[in-house]
């Protein structure tokens, strides 16, 4: 029986663009790379050097606004991820290639440069202050006292403005925001796109959607012209199969937030160090527990836990590959596939941080301010927006907010939903520490 999906495809090349008429449309082949430049090799730089990814370096990955020098962000997690998806990567593609099913037009490294582009971009789209952050903006927006800047808004809109998600905002940073704002933002490969799709449907999507999603309406035409090209099938209107490395972008992430949570708990003396060794036991080597350094012990442990949780993955892959092609892999994930002591280890690396970790007095804290922080930006912008679009006349207090947001950033010819997108743009994109700054600078304390 063919498949579904075949490689070819799903490692395309092509790029697209937003033309002055707002048609979609795939670039020409670029000349001007080479084999020591691939067309995915672009992908990473534009990622790298873009705005969204350098503020991931103030942005919360699990302890907001963190004293402690060593503890991750966004920025140094993303970082991480992507070394581990890279691996992943590179093996499934070398795997690929002794059984001869390597596509004609890539090479083994592409497959892990391909899945590494799609982890350094995963979360770029996150807000100030992580989940939390997202918590706080959808909670604006589905609080009762504030239905009447959703009026006359489609459904498919509303669910979009009250959802606000990192993973879609990820897509949005890609596909519009970065390089050519409005034009096909980064203009990435096909191919890296696909792989970023984690929940490649929209927030209107009962049977698929239910908390997470990739796609807001806003990208939905970009991600039509993507899903053809790579050739992912419709399951249903607008809600696609997953490109099978997008499996291992999120098995990358899994690795690496199961076991480095633990080292920043120990760090910041939420944790010992015979804890956190107890639960790495089972994928390290019996000798790593004799080293004497705590520190090193952990590090060596942890390590070692990795490759063995990449080594088993990359397998648990190429077992499921024809399913993963024909859009048939019915598991929540890679991790639920994988031989039992890596699925036990990770699982009971991310139990602890559950219980010990992310419910710590330190971290609620700042959890619960983030919602007055992020409530006061919108209390300000989203009333001035709504006036300016529906009636354009705007009191002094409401001009000077559209200033703070940036006034060419808003037409009024954009109508509400796009207008509030830009709003969540802007909050959004902020760094933990700009979002307190300004909220704090705004409310008229110490303002002398």
């Amino acid at each position: 029986m063919a498949t579904l999906m075949n490689w070819t495809q799903l490692m395309s090349t092509t790029r697209f663009q937003i033309n002055e008429q707002r048609d979609i449309v795939a670039m020409p082949p670029s000349v001007s790379h080479d084999a020591y430049r691939t067309p995915f090799h672009v992908d990473y730089d534009r990622l790298v050097f873009s705005h969204a990814f350098r503020r991931l370096g103030r942005k919360t990955q699990v302890h907001p606004l963190a004293k402690n020098d060593h503890t991750h962000n966004r920025l140094t997690h993303s970082v991480e991820v992507a070394s581990v998806g890279r691996s992943l990567g590179r093996k499934v593609g070398g795997m690929l290639a002794a059984n001869q099913r390597l596509p004609a037009h890539t090479q083994v490294d592409d497959f892990g440069m391909v899945v590494q582009v799609a982890c350094l971009a995963h979360d770029v789209g996150n807000p100030p202050f992580g989940h939390t952050g997202e918590d706080a903006l959808r909670q604006w927006f589905r609080d009762a006292a504030h239905q009447q800047y959703l009026h006359n808004l489609s459904r498919e809109h509303i669910n979009d403005i009250q959802t606000y998600e990192g993973n879609a905002h990820s897509l949005r940073q890609v596909a519009s925001l970065e390089m050519y704002a409005e034009q096909g933002g980064m203009r990435l490969t096909a191919a890296s796109i696909g792989a970023l799709l984690k929940y490649p449907w929209t927030s209107s999507h009962p049977d698929y959607g239910r908390r997470k999603f990739n796609i807001y309406q806003a990208e939905l035409p970009y991600i039509r012209h993507i899903a053809h090209n790579l050739g992912l099938p419709e399951k249903q209107g607008d809600c696609w199969t997953r490109h099978p490395l997008s499996y291992l972008m999120e098995a990358a992430d899994d690795i690496c937030y199961a076991l480095m949570d633990l080292e920043d708990a120990i760090d910041l003396e939420l944790l010992d160090y015979e804890t956190v060794s107890d639960v790495l036991a089972p994928l390290a080597k019996p000798e790593h527990r004799q080293v004497s350094n705590p520190r090193d012990k952990i590090a060596m442990m942890r390590g070692y836990a990795i490759g063995q949780a990449i080594e088993s993955i990359a397998h648990t892959f190429i077992q499921h590959e024809t399913d993963l092609l024909n859009g048939e892999f019915c598991e929540k994930d890679l991790l639920s596939c994988a031989p039992t002591h890596v699925q036990e280890t990770l699982n009971n690396a991310k139990n602890l941080a559950r219980e010990r970790v992310f419910r710590h007095r330190s971290k609620l804290m700042y959890e619960l301010a983030a919602f007055p922080c992020l409530g006061s930006l919108l209390d300000l912008l989203v009333p001035s927006v709504h006036e300016y679009v529906v009636s354009g006349c705007l009191n002094v207090h409401q001009s000077l907010a559209l200033e703070l947001l940036n006034p060419a950033e808003i037409k009024r010819e954009d109508g509400l939903y796009l207008a509030y997108m830009k709003v969540l743009d802007y909050v959004g994109g902020m760094t933990d520490n700009y979002a307190a700054k300004t909220a704090r600078e705004l409310s008229g304390v110490n303002i002398l």
